[in-house]
């Protein structure tokens, strides 16, 4: 048993005790079917509480028509949702998790091209992110909602929910109220602190009538909307703490920060510190004695208990690292830390799926958001061993190799290099991206735990793949960088692509072009680490601007500005027709006006791969069994390159 004093020790909260201090916070999954809790959030969420988590707190659950932000939103308002509620908690509490549900309006920041209905704000205003001008509520309206909020309480209560969380974060209707950014009312509703507050105070209320006193109420408060135009400080949020405290009607405190000006505070990704919040929590926790909840980037069991230790906070949330691994708790109270399959950050499988109205993932775990089909117990050892050969060690044959050994195949696992990794070492060496190489030192870990031929600095070919009369073949040899993506005479060292840069192969001049195709991090990135090196870059591209792939993964406010930062420019919207030595011809694709790029020493491309697939193709129709993941099929994404390699290795 490991040695964590405060993450394993319960925590009373209003009238419930969670048996040990990890959330599972709320977060959207895009799960829901017909507005309702599905097998799929059933599965999703039992995973974690099998995984060892203390408390669970479920996606919001909207409390009214007029508030649907995202397609996939659960109706809390519905008595029709109660059965799936009491599905939900009752394989939630075999494992001794306690489960709270969150209740929510977003307001302003709903989408009125879902519900067919007016948006609903304090003011009338649009969203930044929606753009949708927004009805000025009407008291009529007011008390609807708070109306609303109580009989979705009361639902969530049959539901046999152990508590509910009620929403003044960064995407809710009650913190739009308290905020001078988005509050103009003149009425008894907006003006001074204490009118703002009015419709919090009203929301609670209602709540804790409809549950009851022995029933647990707390709020995820906005520690500081870090607003542009002003909006609540962390100053502002520690009074309405105070006057919320003083209430005697809630339990315990989540902390949020940031809104939708400033997404990328609010999700923050690899560009971000570690806990970068706890200065919000233990400022939240100066002013009050309720338990006050930790957030944003907790990755690790031992980061927790530091903060716990160091009061910062009560109850730690830790969402993405159990969306990356739902054993974490477990495996930490258990002794096994060096399985802990740490979240990091990249944004790509959870945050970047839901931006897109994706279902919930994991770059890493593909069992996330596929736990009915892929979920715990569903992995069964062969009934036939095979000897399986897997070439390359790169994500996807790291991933084919594991699963095949874990289901006890007979596993080799041939890779040219003198460590495993593939282009996930490279992509670790652009600027703020390191990081990503977790993906697999975690599953070199793995593969080195397991009984797993590893023949590294040998490169494979037909007959000695033959040779070892393999049963099953898994070519995951990759891909390499187009070398004529465009028309033209060009030739190193007077171009050169980003795996050469990145790998120092090439002599890099003082004046860059860079020619990027890619719009993700593979040319954000490498532009920044020239950058960092002292060359002067310019970027052009066929986009509006750079790391046109970014939004999603809320990279791009922070990867523009580096570049800006560090002296990168850029011309937009240049769709390149040729290269002739160092000069680059280029078409505006909006004026049609022809210019060329030729003040330069170095041209640098982004503009993609193309699939090693010829040992593939030679090995066609002379093994048994043969299959190709990965880039090797086609260059993408890490995340498909692991989800191709986890289901050749379940069902081969």
């Amino acid at each position: 048993m490991s040695e964590y004093k405060y993450l394993f020790s319960p925590l009373k909260i209003g009238s419930v005790v969670v048996p040990n201090r990890i959330n599972f916070a709320a977060h959207l999954t895009n799960l829901s079917e017909n507005h309702r809790i599905s097998d799929a959030h059933i599965a999703y969420y039992t995973e974690r509480a099998r995984g060892g988590c203390g408390l669970i707190t479920t996606e919001e659950l909207t409390v009214h028509p007029s508030d649907l932000a995202y397609e996939k939103l659960v109706d809390a308002f519905k008595p029709e949702v109660i059965p799936g509620f009491q599905k939900l908690t009752a394989a939630i509490h075999q494992f001794d998790t306690r489960i709270f549900a969150q209740l929510n309006h977003n307001g302003m920041q709903a989408d009125g091209k879902h519900s067919r209905l007016p948006v609903w704000g304090p003011s009338a205003g649009a969203d930044p992110l929606f753009r949708e001008t927004c009805k000025e509520m009407e008291l009529e309206d007011i008390q609807e909602c708070i109306a609303y909020f109580a009989k979705s309480a009361q639902y969530v209560l049959e539901g046999g929910f152990d508590g509910i969380e009620i929403q003044l974060g960064h995407s809710s209707l009650v913190r739009q109220f308290l905020s001078t950014a988005t509050n103009q009312r003149t009425d008894e509703y907006g003006g001074s602190f204490e009118k703002r507050l009015r419709f919090a105070l009203e929301v609670i209320e209602s709540v804790r009538l409809a549950v009851g006193t022995d029933f647990t109420i707390g709020v995820r408060l906005n520690a500081d909307e870090m607003h542009p135009r002003g909006g609540l400080t962390h100053e502002d949020a520690k009074q309405v703490a105070i006057r919320l405290e003083q209430t005697e009607q809630i339990d315990f405190f989540d902390i949020s920060l940031g809104t939708f000006h400033n997404l990328f505070l609010v999700e923050g990704s690899m560009h971000t510190p570690l806990a970068y919040t706890l200065p919000l929590s233990a400022g939240i926790r100066s002013v009050v004695s309720l338990p006050v909840y930790a957030t944003n980037r907790i990755n690790d069991p031992h980061l927790a208990e530091k903060i716990l230790e160091d009061g910062h906070g009560d109850m730690v949330n830790m969402v993405r690292g159990l969306i990356a691994d739902p054993e974490l708790p477990n495996k930490a109270r258990y002794d096994r830390d060096s399985d802990i399959r740490h979240c990091i950050a990249c944004n790509q499988g959870c945050i970047g799926r839901m931006g897109l109205g994706y279902t919930i993932g994991c770059m890493q775990t593909p069992v996330t958001g596929n736990e009915i089909r892929l979920g715990t117990g569903t992995m069964q050892p062969c009934k036939t061993q095979k000897k399986v050969v897997v070439v390359g060690g790169g994500p996807a044959g790291l991933e084919a190799a594991r699963v095949a050994a874990l289901r006890k195949h007979r596993v080799i696992l041939f890779e040219k290099e003198v460590e495993v990794g593939g282009q996930n070492l490279l992509a670790g060496k652009a600027a703020g991206r390191q990081e990503i190489t977790g993906v697999t030192r975690w599953l070199s870990s793995q593969v080195n735990q397991l009984d797993i031929d590893l023949r590294l600095g040998v490169s494979a070919d037909v007959q000695l793949i033959l040779n070892e009369n393999p049963d099953v073949v898994v070519m995951a040899t990759g891909s390499y960088p187009k070398p004529n993506p465009f028309p033209g005479e060009y030739q190193s060292p007077d171009v050169v692509n980003t795996v050469q840069v990145l790998n120092g192969e090439v002599e890099i001049g003082d004046r860059i072009l860079f020619i990027d195709l890619n719009g993700h991090h593979q040319g954000t990135g490498t532009a920044e680490f020239l950058a960092d090196l002292g060359k002067s870059v310019h970027m052009i591209m066929p986009s509006l601007f750079p790391g046109s792939q970014l939004g999603p993964l809320q990279d791009l406010f922070l990867t523009r500005r580096r570049l800006e930062t560090k002296g990168v420019t850029y011309t937009p919207d240049i769709a390149v027709l040729g290269i002739n030595g160092l000069n680059v011809q280029g078409l505006n694709v909006y004026s049609e006006e022809m210019i060329d790029f030729n003040d330069y020493d170095t041209i640098v491309l982004a503009a993609g791969n193309v699939a090693e697939d010829s040992l593939f193709f030679a090995l066609k129709g002379k093994v048994r069994e043969l299959h190709r993941i990965g880039d090797c099929v086609a260059p993408r994404f890490t995340d498909m390159a692991i989800t191709e390699g986890h289901m050749v290795g379940r069902f081969i």
